[in-house]
């Protein structure tokens, strides 16, 4: 599978018949993997451009309202590397990712250090956003999913794991969402 690459470099991903690890794709060169998003689910590749700047706009803005309610028994990453499962062949980038252990150190997370994880919707990652990954963070047992759609007025719905599967606990109303749990914040959209 060849990955979007900047015009002027010949770089590719070649094929793994067996699958990728995340060991291999984190030992990817930085230098050429670094203008695309590259995660792994179930050894094969997902591969995405980097998101638009309105898209980056609204990571910091989340991360610093989340960051504001979580101090200081959580903490809040943006775009973290994080690995599910113990087969090694999961491996997202989600767009926020809070931990309840602050202070951790290292290349990626793990789903137990997880408590929270946010999608923002991109025009390439509808599907996986909505559907792919919202399941693979349940299956992971992560237990609050929130999930943004950009729009004319952005919307979000937090949802959280109930008996195997995301449950819509708070929804977005003239573009706030009140949060009480995991913690409590206002996220102004």
């Amino acid at each position: 599978m060849a990955a979007p690459v900047e015009p002027g470099t010949d770089f590719h991903i070649p094929p793994r018949p067996d699958g990728w690890t995340v060991d291999e794709v984190l030992a990817l060169p930085e230098a050429q993997t670094s203008l695309q998003r590259i995660e792994l689910v179930d050894g094969a590749l997902l591969v995405s451009p980097w998101p638009r700047l309105e898209h980056q706009r609204l990571v910091r803005v989340l991360t610093g309202q989340l960051s504001a309610g979580a101090e200081p028994a959580f903490e809040v990453f943006p775009g973290a590397n994080l690995v599910l499962g113990n087969r090694g062949d999961r491996l997202v980038i989600p767009d926020l990712v809070v931990t309840d252990e602050p202070g951790l150190e290292g290349v990626s997370l793990t789903e137990k250090q997880v408590v929270l994880l946010a999608e923002i919707v991109s025009p390439s990652t509808k599907a996986q956003d909505r559907i792919l990954k919202r399941g693979i963070y349940a299956e992971a047992l992560i237990p609050f999913y929130l999930l943004v759609e950009p729009g004319e007025q952005n919307t979000a719905t937090l949802f959280e794991l109930q008996s195997g599967e995301y449950e819509p606990i708070a929804k977005s109303d003239n573009g706030e969402l009140h949060l009480t749990r995991p913690f409590e914040a206002t996220l102004r959209l």
